[in-house]
């Protein structure tokens, strides 16, 4: 290959569309066991590529130059063929930089805990060394020399003010973990995440439900992409250009998620939505239907609530929320579980289809809401609700092809 990116697995990777923002040439992902890893570095058949877990620090003895930053890192995630040798260099220093800076935190005289003992969190080390981090703790499962467990950090030390989780906890295909319960730190002022995928890993929306300043990875992946091209190409980006590949492919990554009230449009705005922006619709009550094999009234009276409930979180968690770029339309009460909400936004930006109720109208095909009392009961209960779980309530004051337009508009704004 001439450039890409070698790894254990990269199954998740977002790097190729990365490359292809940044310029045209060829960028391909190549999976490596660590048997392989030497060999393909001394036959050298390429002319620049990235290293990702875990061979940041596997690679260094095949080459022939370090530059300062990857040699007091001691991690390379960049190497380039210079004249014949293989050069490496550290473009995460660069990344996780502009990520915390992207956060607006200051490390400046604070207290911060690093997760993982990795490449990554060598470089977030010396990134918080280069801030003037006052202490920084490396927080490992397993206690070693300078490196303290995650019982020693709660018990010992729940005055840290700054969190950066640089384990893969948290990360595609096993969204469902978090490094740390933020909870527990009642000084926390600010959280960055290596995890990119999902975009919104669990820990930075535990933080945001606590009011603390976070940041996924993706910035960072994309800050270090850059300069790993520059360095490729040697070339220099103008100013500006992480935050166009950002927003460009935040857009494409993220789902747009429908939620609302039964009858105020969701699947009618999502097929026009989906025709409109070239994406796959997926209704989550369709999902259900074909997953059991009933209709939604047979479920309901045949098994009852809590068991219709349990089978969208499972077809929300397995089926949506671990794919980019959708459209959405959910059920009228699947932001009724915490759990639902937190994995449609993980990769998803919710949008709260706020229809008046005398506009609502009940149907026979839907349960709690067949009857006009039903509509009434169920708007009580869930108006609250949708306000708070939606990032952006649109009130309806048009036709679906109206909404639709105004939801895509606002999807896509800068």
């Amino acid at each position: 290959m001439q450039y890409g990116c070698i790894a254990e697995h990269l199954g998740h990777s977002f790097s190729p569309e990365i490359h292809a923002l940044l310029g045209e040439y060829p960028y391909d992902l190549k999976e490596l066991a660590p048997e392989e890893v030497g060999l393909f570095l001394e036959k050298g058949d390429f002319l620049g590529i990235n290293v990702t877990i875990p061979y940041k620090e596997t690679v260094i003895p095949y080459l022939s130059e370090l530059d300062e930053g990857a040699r007091r890192i001691g991690a390379v995630n960049t190497i380039v063929k210079c004249g014949g040798r293989l050069c490496g260099y550290n473009t995460d220093f660069y990344g996780m930089h502009a990520l915390l800076a992207r956060i607006g935190v200051s490390l400046a005289d604070r207290k911060v805990a690093v997760l993982g003992t990795g490449g990554t969190s060598r470089t977030a080390r010396a990134v918080a060394e280069s801030l003037g981090a006052r202490e920084i703790l490396s927080v490992s499962r397993n206690a070693r020399a300078g490196v303290i467990t995650y019982d020693a950090l709660y018990r010992e030390h729940a005055d840290v003010e700054y969190i950066i989780n640089t384990t893969p906890v948290g990360m595609y295909p096993h969204p469902d973990g978090a490094a740390v319960e933020l909870s527990r730190f009642p000084r926390l002022l600010g959280v960055a995440d290596a995890v990119y995928n999902p975009v919104r890993p669990r820990l930075i929306l535990e933080a945001g439900r606590l009011g603390i300043p976070a940041e996924g990875g993706l910035f960072m992946l994309i800050a270090q992409a850059k300069r790993a091209s520059e360095i490729f190409l040697d070339t220099v980006y103008p100013e500006g250009t992480e935050e166009r590949i950002y927003d460009t492919l935040l857009r494409r990554k993220e789902n747009l998620v429908l939620v609302g009230m039964p009858g105020s449009g969701k699947t009618t705005v999502g097929r026009l939505l989906a025709k409109a922006l070239g994406r796959e619709l997926v209704d989550t009550d369709e999902l259900i239907v074909r997953a059991d094999g009933r209709t939604i009234p047979e479920i309901f009276a045949q098994d009852g609530e809590d068991f219709f409930r349990a089978l969208e979180t499972r077809v929300i968690r397995e089926q949506v929320a671990q794919r980019n770029g959708l459209v959405v339309a959910t059920g009228g009460g699947a932001i009724l579980r915490q759990e639902n909400v937190d994995a449609l936004r993980r990769n998803g930006r919710i949008y709260f289809l706020d229809r008046s109720l005398d506009e609502l109208i009940p149907t026979a095909d839907r349960p709690l809401a067949s009857s006009a009392e039903d509509i009434r009961r169920r708007y009580a209960e869930r108006y609250g609700r949708y306000c708070e779980t939606a990032d952006v309530r649109i009130a309806i004051s048009g036709d679906a092809e109206w909404v639709s337009e105004t939801i895509g508009k606002d999807f896509f704004k800068t």
